[in-house]
């Protein structure tokens, strides 16, 4: 039985590793809406090519921390790792 608990509190663990990415993703897109903003007060010619390359980069860094919240749901409410886990602590005799 304890070594059940020891995979939940691990994946509980790597949940909270999928989060804190999830929440790094903020820092860098203010970066990148940073820079673009930098970017278009130097060059205002360039405002549309700017603005459409800042919005794919956004996107693309946002998907980081939705992939994150995702991989910490799944981790936290649906976890694959204890049945299998589970599966593996019966065959070796570690759970009763």
């Amino acid at each position: 039985m304890e070594f059940l608990a020891n995979v939940i509190v691990a994946g509980q663990y790597a949940a909270a590793i999928a989060v804190f990415a999830g929440m790094l993703t903020t820092i860098g897109q203010g970066h990148i809406a940073a820079k673009a903003i930098e970017s278009m007060a130097r060059q205002p010619e360039a405002t549309g090519n700017i603005r459409t390359s800042m919005i794919i980069s956004l996107a693309m860094a946002e998907t980081n921390g939705i992939y994150g919240l995702v991989v910490a749901m799944i981790l936290l409410f649906a976890n694959p790792l204890v049945t299998r886990f589970a599966d593996i602590a019966l065959q070796l005799g570690l759970a009763g």
